[in-house]
């Protein structure tokens, strides 16, 4: 089941100018990739005893919900904000070194989530169950190298305005654990100041860990 969302007024909303700029662009999405400080919790998931690339799926997705402008799509042509973002994540078939997409409604509780995460990955034979809705944000791990840029494919519907989470592999620094990640957002919702109020709420999860 869908989740429920507002159709936006665009005579009345503020953003309905940049909205329109940016939709019509030759690419109208854009990515950042930036570093975040895990020490704490990386230990907190250890001691929990979940998975580290689930747990990180749930911050990210939990953070991102946090920030109305993540939660902005189009559907049949108009604007619209979803109450909820549920998730979707690439998870690797080790044997075959194919991925397949496992769509995951978002849970409050990080356990639960986890848990839930883990066997709906392990249960789901379909590399692909069908194309994903527009109430998901879609995160793709990368822990196989630390990287400083990323890019995606393109698809060329500019109205797919779903938020792409990236990240890479994880490493020590003075004392840190560090890793790096990538934020795609479609600029017809999403500025940079939105992207660093993401980087602050998820920074301030990982710390509170």
């Amino acid at each position: 089941m869908a989740n429920k969302y507002k159709v936006i007024d665009e005579k009345t909303w503020d953003r309905a100018m940049h909205c329109m700029i940016f939709k019509n662009s030759i690419e109208p999405a854009f990515c950042v990739t930036y570093e975040a400080d895990i020490t704490n919790f990386r230990e907190s998931v250890k001691k929990q005893g979940i998975s580290f690339t689930l747990a990180m799926v749930y911050a990210v997705c939990k953070c991102a919900n946090e920030i109305e402008a993540f939660r902005y799509r189009f559907v049949d042509g108009q604007v619209v904000l979803f109450e909820r973002i549920d998730t979707a994540f690439t998870y690797l078939n080790k044997k075959t070194e194919l991925f397949k997409v496992v769509n995951v409604p978002m849970i409050d509780d990080i356990i639960e989530y986890c848990e839930l995460a883990s066997k709906t990955a392990r249960e789901q034979e379909e590399y692909f169950k069908g194309p994903l809705g527009n109430d998901v944000f879609q995160c793709s791990p990368m822990p196989w190298l630390t990287y400083s840029h990323i890019s995606h494919t393109n698809s060329g519907k500019k109205d797919n305005a779903t938020p792409l989470f990236d990240w890479g592999k994880y490493y020590e620094k003075d004392g840190k654990i560090l890793i790096p990640i990538s934020v795609q957002a479609h600029h017809s919702f999403v500025d940079g100041i939105h992207i660093g109020q993401f980087a602050d709420k998820l920074q301030n999860f990982f710390d509170r860990c």
